[in-house]
């Protein structure tokens, strides 16, 4: 059985912890470990292999964690833009024997029953092997408004429902036949694409056309303008509404979505004041928040049900029960043009990462990080300079035609339009300290001539 792991997502509704870089599947919210971690080892005891769909800046966070856990012999397809569930998971099976039974997981929940997962399991795979598209129903705990409903007959689907009000979703949490629809999967790769044809056949056939066109060369790639011609639509609307041969499974595992802060509180370890452990906050007669941020003292005061997310670059402070507006604050910020939603103070890259220290008019500095025998792009600015300093470990530097090293304490400069690169070719760890000064101090500003990891070059 192979685990396809959907990675997509745009970071919007655990916003300022999760960004459209660094979206919550990465983020190590649990023990030092993310939800995408925990996912690859929870699957992988009970699946042969993994096949993980991503686009290409989450393709190297998902290299970085899975050699961390010492899961690195995996498969991987790169989407260039998304367009849903249908045609990701449709890209992946067409990749694969068509008899293989595929379990299709997002990357993002929290299963905390894994002797209940699989049992579950083992029942889904047996209705595969019968030609079944299975989905796992979650066993409903409350009244959620936030979640479809799938309503069944034991095995057998009735009706697909879409996120009800609060008094539907009563009705239905009482009458225990429903169950919250959970985004998983199990199936044959064959008997998916079949109902796919059959029912949703223009997304079949440019996916068919795009997977044709990618280059397959270790990791399949989409590309752009194949996957533009995509309908976008998820697995639910494109096929499992539709189709007769859908079966659910009860799944009673303990599981979350992770999906507000609401749930994240749920998750979470607490105090004897029910507020989540953190070693920053000092709280004086405040009970039941979330409160989360490792780099600066947090003090409450009389402070009850409320969530204080601090991430160094943003502040959120909002009540218990209103956090699924976060993706609302999300949107004034893509209104406002700001990069806020986007990336961290601290960004992660294919060669290691930068953290900025300092961003204001005219100049920018950062903290870079170089891995062991990784180099940055071949690359030029257009309105910046930059000054490297290198504080610990040694740089190569290419700068137009001149190659050179840099040791501990050692600088050079940049000017703006110099074609140049930083190579770390030895087995420690390169750090340094770049300022960037220029009318324009953007992460766009960098024109690309060549790179080790297919990026966009000019």
């Amino acid at each position: 059985m192979t685990n396809i792991i959907l990675c997509g997502g745009n970071g919007t509704r655990l916003w300022p912890i999760s960004r459209t870089l660094m979206p919550k599947q990465f983020v190590k919210l649990f023990e030092e470990k993310s939800l995408f971690q925990l996912t690859v080892e929870r699957n992988s005891k009970v699946c042969d292999s993994q096949f993980i769909v991503s686009n290409t800046e989450q393709y190297f966070l998902a290299l970085d964690q899975l050699e961390e856990i010492n899961k690195t012999n995996n498969r991987y397809l790169l989407e260039p833009i998304g367009r849903n569930t249908a045609p990701a998971i449709a890209l992946a099976c067409m990749t694969l024997n068509p008899d293989e039974i595929v379990l299709v997981t997002p990357s993002d929940h929290l299963i905390k029953d894994e002797l209940e997962y699989k049992k579950v399991l083992i029942q889904a795979k047996k209705l595969a092997q019968e030609d079944n598209l299975v989905t796992f129903g979650i066993t409903p705990s409350f009244a959620e408004t936030g979640f479809g409903y799938i309503e069944a007959d034991e095995f057998n689907v009735i009706a697909f429902h879409e996120k009800p009000d609060f008094d539907k979703a009563t009705e239905y949490f009482q009458a225990g036949n429903y169950y919250w629809n959970s985004g998983m999967f199990c199936f044959k790769a064959g008997a998916f694409l079949e109902e796919l044809q059959k029912y949703s056949p223009e997304i079949y056939v440019e996916c068919e056309k795009a997977f044709k066109n990618a280059n397959k060369e270790n990791i399949v790639r989409i590309k752009h303008e194949d996957m533009l011609k995509i309908p976008e639509d998820s697995i639910d609307y494109a096929v499992m509404e539709k189709s007769s041969k859908v079966k659910v499974i009860a799944s009673d595992i303990d599981w979350s979505d992770v999906g507000s802060f609401d749930a994240l509180y749920d998750e979470l370890p607490k105090d004897e004041n029910g507020n989540t452990k953190n070693e920053n906050l000092i709280s004086i007669d405040s009970k039941n928040n979330l409160v989360y941020g490792s780099d600066r003292k947090i003090a409450t005061i009389d402070i009850e049900d409320t969530i204080i997310v601090d991430t160094g670059d943003a502040l959120l402070i909002s009540k218990k029960g209103s956090s699924q507006k976060v993706k609302k604050v999300v949107q004034k910020l893509k209104e406002m043009g700001s990069e806020l939603h986007n990336i961290h103070l601290t960004g992660h890259r294919p060669w290691g990462n930068y953290t900025v220290l300092e961003d204001s008019q005219g100049y920018k500095i950062k903290r870079i990080e170089v891995k062991s025998k990784k180099r940055l792009s071949l690359q030029s600015h257009k309105h910046r300079n930059e000054h490297w300093i290198v504080v610990s470990g040694v740089a190569t530097v290419s700068v137009n035609d001149n190659t050179f090293i840099l040791n501990q304490n050692e600088s050079t400069y940049i000017k703006a339009g110099d074609i140049h690169r930083l190579l770390n070719d030895t087995n420690e760890l390169l750090v340094i300290i770049e300022a960037q000064v220029g009318e324009y101090t953007g992460e766009d500003d960098i024109l690309r001539i060549e790179d080790d990891y297919k990026r966009d070059i000019i």
